[in-house]
């Protein structure tokens, strides 16, 4: 079978109410991950912006969007990781 690279974006929302080292931290986690399982087009760091309506008692978040290739494999870990990873409130991959 053939490994077919697909093209995505995710952003992430990570808990704003967390000190400044800790999102750095998950932010570079994710990023970390991406790369090595795939390639990196771009990272885009939103910063702290108000969320449309409340999570979890939370109003604030910080965003990161992130566009890679990768194969359709390594999504069903990232989404699992995601799930797994406390501090984030909102997560999302899309199939370009």
């Amino acid at each position: 079978m053939t490994n077919v690279i697909n093209n995505y974006e995710t952003i992430f929302v990570i808990d704003a109410s967390l000190p400044e080292e800790q999102i750095t931290a998950i932010s570079d986690k994710f990023k970390a991950m991406i790369e090595a399982n795939g390639t990196v087009e771009s990272v885009d760091v939103w910063g702290k912006r108000r969320l449309a309506y409340p999570i979890n008692y939370k109003t604030e978040g910080y965003y990161v969007l992130v566009n890679f290739a990768s194969q359709a494999e390594f999504v069903a870990e990232l989404e699992r990781v995601y799930n797994i990873t406390d501090g984030l409130l909102r997560t999302i991959v899309i199939r370009k």
